[in-house]
């Protein structure tokens, strides 16, 4: 990701919603070496941001209804949520919830789009997101696996105004000549079981020894350790829960990250 700070349009956080809540803050720490901050307020049943150092990276919540599935989601910032959630619904996506107020903090939308994969929308007031990007233990790139690709290049860059710039094999997003993340199809690197989804990918000094210590903590590999042809090294991880998430050796560019072979 090419963005050191949230913009308008592009990723501003990312956020696991679990079955157990302390079995992920554990994991997690373990993985990243996050140490966490649990919200007091009772209405966010123990919502907890993760830290490195002073800077918040990303947010851990309890499932808030059983439907819900174990998984990663990300947030894109938008300046006025009401249009922005119009605008979902105009292209063909589906509004879940909101928008809705979250304190003092910002407005929060929950939708899918025309695949199904979910993703939040983060109009800020006191919180605009995540402190820091691309440091190792922070979210770095974000990845949308599909089954319908150009209806996906079709609603995103109507509802977000998103750059394109796509080769035969993967295509980017981008805001401001900027890439931050990209797509590909679910059959080519998840089970068949994997729904479409988005993936938040996080910057590690070491790819192999953090994939290591993600399965000694319970994880397995959807995809081993691979370094990806005028990339940098990544690998995509299911935790003990079942969210998936990848990882990328920091300081390598990122540009074509998930563009591996599969």
């Amino acid at each position: 990701m090419e963005f050191d700070e949230p913009v308008i349009g592009g990723p501003c956080w990312a956020e696991l919603g679990t079955s157990d809540l302390e079995a992920s803050k554990r994991f997690y720490g373990e993985v990243f070496d996050w140490h966490c901050e649990t919200d007091p307020r009772e209405a966010l049943r123990g919502y907890t941001v993760v830290h490195l150092g002073d800077a918040a990276v990303a947010g851990l919540g309890p499932l808030y209804r059983p439907s819900q599935p174990v998984a990663w989601n990300v947030s894109f910032a938008v300046r006025n949520i009401d249009a922005a959630t119009n605008r979902v619904a105009e292209a063909g996506g589906t509004v879940i919830r909101g928008p809705i107020d979250v304190f003092d903090e910002g407005r929060l939308t929950v939708v899918l789009d025309p695949s199904g994969a979910a993703f939040h929308m983060w109009q800020a007031h006191d919180f605009r997101g995540a402190d820091v990007f691309n440091r190792p233990g922070s979210l770095g790139w974000v990845e949308l696996a599909t089954r319908d690709i150009e209806r996906a290049r079709n609603f995103y860059t109507t509802v977000f105004g998103w750059s394109v710039n796509a080769s035969e094999w993967y295509t980017q997003w981008g805001l401001h000549g900027e890439d931050f993340g990209g797509m590909t199809t679910t059959h080519d690197r998840f089970p068949a079981d994997v729904p479409p989804h988005w993936l938040p990918y996080f910057a590690v000094e070491d790819v192999d020894a953090t994939t290591d210590v993600a399965l000694r903590s319970g994880a397995k590999a959807l995809q081993e350790p691979t370094s990806v042809p005028d990339g940098p090294r990544i690998a995509v991880l299911r935790d003990p829960q079942g969210a998936i998430f990848g990882i990328y050796q920091a300081g390598e560019e990122a540009r074509e990250q998930a563009g591996s072979p599969g």
